[in-house]
């Protein structure tokens, strides 16, 4: 086996055209909100950041506790890096009393059935969306979807 990986990574970094290098680069982050005191916040998406069904670059995930930052693609780490810091500024500035989880693993959870789903309106993709939430809460639980990251 480990043969094998070091044959194929032989491989690839023998590439004279530096396959690996160049290219797009993107950032997504998840962050839970939550209150004062390190819970998770039940409260609605905030306003002031933009609908969850048509921003494109604020959005929630799994719950209406989960937000997601997306950048677009940009030619540098760099531009992709401070594009999720402004984006991560610009939300802190529109929050009310709220935080935004730093850690990957939740904070202090209720039990499932008390994690709010997203809400994206009444729409058919909205409500679809919110559907799809409902049932990966089903199949997997509430609180496993509210594991975030970076990728």
């Amino acid at each position: 086996m480990k043969q094998r990986f070091e044959k194929r990574l032989a491989a690839i970094t023998a590439v004279t055209d530096h396959v690996l290098c160049g290219g797009l680069k993107g950032v997504e982050k998840e962050s839970l909100r939550v209150d004062a005191d390190g819970l998770l916040s039940m409260k609605r998406h905030p306003a002031p950041l933009g609908s969850a069904l048509t921003n494109r670059y604020i959005t929630t995930d799994f719950s209406e506790s989960l937000l997601e930052f997306v950048t677009p693609a940009f030619a540098t780490t760099w531009e992709a890096l401070q594009c999720i810091c402004d984006i991560h500024q610009f939300t802190y500035s529109q929050l009310d009393a709220e935080m935004l989880w730093p850690a990957s693993m939740p904070c202090l959870i209720p039990g499932n059935d008390d994690i709010p789903l997203a809400k994206y309106g009444t729409s058919n993709v909205g409500r679809m969306k919110t559907i799809y939430r409902r049932g990966l809460g089903y199949r997997y639980g509430r609180q496993m979807q509210l594991i975030s990251g970076v990728h």
